[in-house]
């Protein structure tokens, strides 16, 4: 059952009861965080058709035995998921899901401090739990900023996979952009379709992800 991660002050009774629940989690149960912005969040669709939760259960029909960690805040930045991570990692996290730096693009953020964040935050996770997998989802944005940023920004996400050896994939949004029903009306957040469709392709990256892990 995935739990959604909540932060200091939002509800601490809540808070209380969701740490409990995860740390009773058997240890065979492979802990999935998934770290990003409005999008990992689900905005503008209903919590059960975000793609963290359609993850966890496409995984969980598989036979994997898996726990999503819903650590999904719309509007965040790279600089705002690293400084949530001392929260996010008071539980084991096995596998984490990174989907950061798309505000960043938006509101035009220095490029290498983004680059610096997304290294930090991959860090700071090993640091803790030393055989932690990471995933990189990478992003575009708009090219209103100019061709140099938006290139240097698409560049970040796989220079930062390779710098740090973790699994990509190279665009969270393929087959999205242009595609009738696929995004809501603001042109940026996905419809629940598209969360089905970001849903498979994370799915695809981390079954054999999974198969290493449970092989070992």
């Amino acid at each position: 059952m995935s739990q959604r991660q909540e932060m200091p002050g939002e509800d601490e009774s809540s808070n209380a009861d969701n740490t409990s629940e995860i740390a009773a989690i058997d240890s065979s149960v492979i802990q999935i965080l998934f770290l990003g912005d409005s999008i990992t969040a689900g905005l503008g669709v209903n919590r059960e058709e975000a793609f963290p939760v359609l993850v966890e259960q496409s995984l969980l029909d598989a036979g994997f035995s898996v726990n999503a960690i819903e650590g999904g805040v719309s509007g965040d930045t790279s600089t705002g998921g690293l400084n949530r991570m001392d929260w996010l990692l008071q539980n084991r996290v096995d596998i984490l899901f990174l989907e950061l730096g798309g505000n960043d693009g938006l509101r035009g953020i220095d490029l290498n401090l983004t680059r610096s964040n997304l290294g930090a935050i991959i860090e700071v996770t090993r640091e803790r739990f030393p055989d932690v997998q990471v995933v990189v989802a990478g992003m575009i944005v708009p090219p209103n900023l100019g061709h140099e940023y938006t290139a240097e920004f698409t560049r970040i996400f796989p220079s930062v996979s390779e710098e740090y050896g973790t699994f990509l994939i190279p665009f969270i949004g393929t087959g999205l952009v242009g595609v009738d029903g696929m995004v809501q009306n603001d042109g940026i957040h996905p419809t629940s379709l598209g969360h089905q469709l970001i849903a498979e392709t994370v799915y695809s990256e981390l079954v054999p992800i999974l198969t290493d892990m449970q092989r070992d």
